[in-house]
């Protein structure tokens, strides 16, 4: 391959890649991705011999290199909120991330409002997400929807829900959570806070 048609693949490749991180809802997400073509528009810049390009974004690199150790070394504040499941602001909540949760769960109806556990995940003060589970008897606690709003989609608000509500659930009784599998990125999500496969269907947490 001619060099010169190298290198123009080279940019359109770093474009092409700082253009997908713009669509990132997630802050996490597009600072690496934006970190990934900036770095690849940088060594182009200094190959074709055009050193503002090249500086510019090496400058990018190191300004997505110090948010991201920034967000990583962070102390945050996790908490969870129990809610009454005819709340005015857990209808409101649903009511605004409805087209959102359709897209995971690709299902909302009357169940939501039959759902004996509830809670909101707090995240530095600010709404992050919601659980409801439905109890289905023998000490089974059915997930119904386990849901993060999209800026806070790094797993972080589960595994500290998980983790916390842990001995509460065990205090109410139950013995294991079971939620129905979903499209792929919120499985991989659930096998990341420790369910593992039932069946081709649902997953399973194991609280003892």
């Amino acid at each position: 391959m001619d060099y010169s048609v190298f290198l123009e693949w080279v940019g359109y490749l770093a474009s092409v890649i700082i253009a997908v991180s713009m669509f990132m809802n997630s802050l996490v997400k597009f600072r690496v991705i934006n970190l990934v073509g900036a770095a690849l528009f940088s060594v182009y810049g200094f190959l074709i011999g055009s050193i503002p390009v090249g500086l510019m974004n090496g400058i990018i690199v190191v300004v997505d290199i110090y948010y991201l150790l920034d967000y990583f070394r962070k102390k945050e504040v996790f908490e969870v909120i129990e809610v009454d499941k005819g709340g005015s602001f857990l209808q409101k909540f649903l009511t605004f991330y409805r087209s959102d949760i359709l897209k995971i769960f690709h299902v909302f109806d009357d169940t939501f409002s039959r759902c004996d556990v509830n809670f909101f995940v707090l995240r530095n003060m600010t709404v992050a997400g919601l659980f409801m589970a439905t109890d289905i008897d023998n000490g089974v606690l059915r997930v119904e929807l386990d849901y993060a709003i999209p800026e806070m989609r790094d797993f972080k608000s589960g595994k500290f829900m998980y983790t916390n509500l842990k001995p509460r659930f065990v205090e109410m009784g139950y013995t294991k959570l079971v939620a129905k599998k979903a499209d792929h990125r919120h499985n991989k999500y659930l096998k990341s806070v420790g369910f593992s496969d039932a069946d081709d269907e649902m997953m399973v947490y194991s609280l003892v």
